[in-house]
């Protein structure tokens, strides 16, 4: 199944299990870059390495990009997960 909310394409995929940082990261060929709501496959086997070590390989991946319903559901999720974080408050006093 290919359209143009469908893309197959390559990336490359960082990973990173050291003192300093444990990370992943996915960047698609092309310059290609995801939108609010799109989803990104990654395909192959999980990629394990051991402590100490980065990591960086080549990977097929698919971009499912967001139709407008979910473009607008995302927009709702965000701004309330933003109220959020307005709801901490930093005290001095002890919690009862």
């Amino acid at each position: 199944m290919t359209s143009n909310r469908v893309l197959n394409l390559p990336c490359t995929v960082t990973v990173e299990h050291t003192w300093e940082s444990l990370e992943a990261h996915v960047e698609l060929a092309d310059g290609v870059q995801p939108n609010l709501g799109d989803r990104i496959t990654v395909h192959g086997s999980a990629i394990k390495i051991p402590f100490g070590e980065k990591i960086v390989v080549q990977r097929d991946a698919t971009l499912r990009r967001a139709g407008p319903l979910i473009k607008t559901w995302m927009k709702i999720r965000q701004f309330f997960e933003l109220t959020e974080l307005y709801e901490v408050s930093f005290s001095t006093e002890m919690l009862k």
